[in-house]
Formats: structure tokens, C-alpha cells, sequence
């Protein structure tokens, strides 16, 4: 049997930006064992698995290198990116409607519900807020500079026991409201260029701190990535486009 994979930088304008995800799409599930070896063979942050539905529909499924996870954004971006039409994922986190508007992808996402958490000292300064959200923890800071420069404790992320860790702070550049980075080496993500469900936890806390429900936000790892949010009640429609940049046959 050979699987192919498309190999999809998303939250991207162009090539080796943004976030790479691989998407298999096919005709029914491999077992799970299958489908996280192939995850960690590939080693990007997210492969997403791929079945259509008879109604035109599709189920979806995420893997990191070690881990199925429950919402992924850069990989239904990515999918949606590589089947080219609006439509609707069925997954772990409930109905993920996907459209195309220009040349990007907008994604229905859940919107988190932070709470405020005492946390332990994790060696940062200008602490604004602490808390945590349905997944991740979430960390604001004063200075976007900090966030950007940012060397992190792997180990006492991984402590918090949480999926991610989210550093913020106010933006820095023109419409760019917030800036972020993302530590999740507890499922074998140390950092992930650019998060998209991590935004459904920012849009939560930067939403009624700005006092708007649009926001732009940009995730400052090396591969950078811009990402769109709008709060609706308890979505949040999560925009960005994508970029193909090969394609991989795995014989298995």
C-alpha cells in the first residue's frame, strides 16, 4: 500500500513560511498505530488524515510525532488548502466548517474560556496575567521583545502538565495586535512555528482586552506566521492561507 502526502506550509504567503503540516487523504483510516508511525516518520508538527463522508463531508484526524490530538488549526488549514472547495471536517472538537475567501481558508473553531491560574515561576518578567485555557496554559507578558527573544525551559513548560504553553504581548508593529510563541514538548512539539487553535485561546483573552472582536496576530518563531481571528459568541473564525510545496508517497 502507498500513501501520499501533501506537504502544505500553512499560516504562509510563501515557501518555507509559516507552519508545515502533511495531509493524507484517503479512502478510510489506517489503524492508529499506522497513522502515528507515519506522523513521526514525516516528524512535523501536525500530519492530518484525511476520509470523505458520503455527503461530501470529511472526517479528520491530527497527529504530532507522539500524540493525536483534539484540535489542530495549521493542519485543517492545511487540508482544507488541499481539497480547494468549502466544506466541513468532522473531528475530535465537534464540526470545523471551512471556506475559501480570496486566497485564503477561514476555519469555525471553538473559542476557549480562560481561567485565571497561579503558576508556578516559569523566569519571565512583566507578568501581566497567568491562566489556562480548555488545553494550554497561557502566559501574557508587557514587552512583545521578551516574547520574541524568548530562550524557554522546556522542562518547566512540560510540568505545567498542560498540551501547549502560549508566551503573549501586546504587538509591536503596525496591525499586529498581539504577538505569541507556542512550547508543547509534552506532545513532542518543542515549538510550533504557528498554532492556529492557540489562537482560539489568545482571541479569548486579547478579544475583551482591546475591546474588539477582530484581531490580527502574528506568532514569532523562525518561520513566522500572521493569523486572523473574529469572536463570535463561542466561535472563533480563524483565517489564514496556505501554500503546497511537494508532495510525498510513503510505501507502507
Amino acid at each position: 500500500m502507498s500513501i501520499e502526502l501533501w506537504i502544505v506550509d500553512a499560516f504562509a504567503d510563501r515557501p518555507f513560511s509559516g507552519n508545515p503540516a502533511a495531509v493524507a487523504l484517503l479512502a478510510s483510516f489506517p489503524d492508529d498505530a499506522t497513522m502515528a508511525a507515519i506522523a513521526d516518520e514525516v516528524h512535523l508538527s501536525e500530519t492530518a488524515f484525511v476520509v470523505p463522508r458520503p455527503d461530501g463531508s470529511h472526517d479528520l484526524r491530527w497527529f504530532t510525532p507522539t500524540t493525536e490530538v483534539d484540535l489542530c488549526g495549521h493542519a485543517t488549514l492545511a487540508a482544507a488548502h488541499v481539497l480547494g472547495a468549502d466544506g466541513r471536517f468532522h473531528t475530535r472538537s465537534g464540526t470545523l466548517a471551512c471556506r475559501h475567501v480570496g486566497s485564503g481558508v477561514v476555519m469555525d473553531f471553538p473559542a476557549d474560556t480562560l481561567v485565571v491560574s497561579d503558576l508556578p515561576d516559569l523566569g519571565l518578567d512583566g507578568v501581566r496575567w497567568g491562566g489556562r485555557g480548555r488545553d494550554d496554559v497561557l502566559v501574557v507578558v508587557d514587552d512583545a521583545g521578551q516574547v520574541r527573544g524568548l530562550t524557554p525551559d522546556l522542562g518547566a513548560f512540560a510540568a505545567l502538565g498542560s498540551r501547549a504553553v502560549i508566551i503573549t504581548a501586546p504587538g509591536d508593529e503596525p496591525g499586529i495586535d498581539m504577538v505569541s510563541r507556542v512550547f508543547a514538548p509534552n506532545v513532542g512539539v518543542p515549538e510550533d512555528p504557528v498554532t492556529g487553535s492557540a489562537h482560539c485561546t489568545l482571541a479569548a483573552y486579547w478579544g475583551p482586552e482591546l475591546g474588539r472582536d477582530t484581531l490580527v496576530g502574528f506568532q514569532a518563531s523562525r518561520r513566522g506566521g500572521r493569523v486572523e481571528m473574529t469572536l463570535g459568541g463561542d466561535r472563533v473564525a480563524i483565517g489564514g492561507t496556505a501554500v503546497t510545496v511537494g508532495r510525498l508517497e510513503l510505501l507502507v
